[in-house]
Parts: structure tokens; sequence; C-alpha cells
């Protein structure tokens, strides 16, 4: 059980920088483009955090199942 978590917790983590820069980078243009101007250093913040909080979800979710389906359940079941 430790060992599965170990490896989920470690490919989340190397998961999350690369995937919070494709959120960022995809989020402001997004918003530039519904906006039609360039964003200001507070909305790009704002960004940059949402990019961040939506990466740890979709990384340890990410790691959990593909380390499930690698290694199996844990526990042996």
């Amino acid at each position: 059980m430790l060992n599965f978590i170990l490896w989920v917790l470690l490919l989340a983590a190397l998961l999350f920088w690369p995937m919070s820069k494709l959120v960022f980078v995809l989020s402001v243009r997004r918003l530039q483009r519904k906006l039609e101007r360039p964003l200001n250093e507070k909305e790009i913040a704002g960004q940059m955090n949402r990019a961040r909080v939506i990466s740890v979800f979709v990384s340890v979710l990410f790691s959990y199942l593909y380390n499930l389906s690698t290694i199996g359940m844990p526990g042996g079941g």
C-alpha cells in the first residue's frame, strides 16, 4: 500500500509543473481572446493560481489511475 502511494505521489509531483504551465497558457490565451486585450499582472497572477489548483487535481487523478492500471489495486484487491 505504501509503495503504491509513493509512486502516485512521485508521478503527480513530476507531472505538476508541465501540466500547470500547459493549463496556464491555454487559460491565458482563452481569456485574452474573450476580453480582446492583453491581461494585466493581477489577471495573469489569478490565472496562474487557477492553473496550479487545476493541475494538482488532474495530476493526482491521472497518477492514481495510471498506477492503478500498471501496479494494480493496493492491498492485493
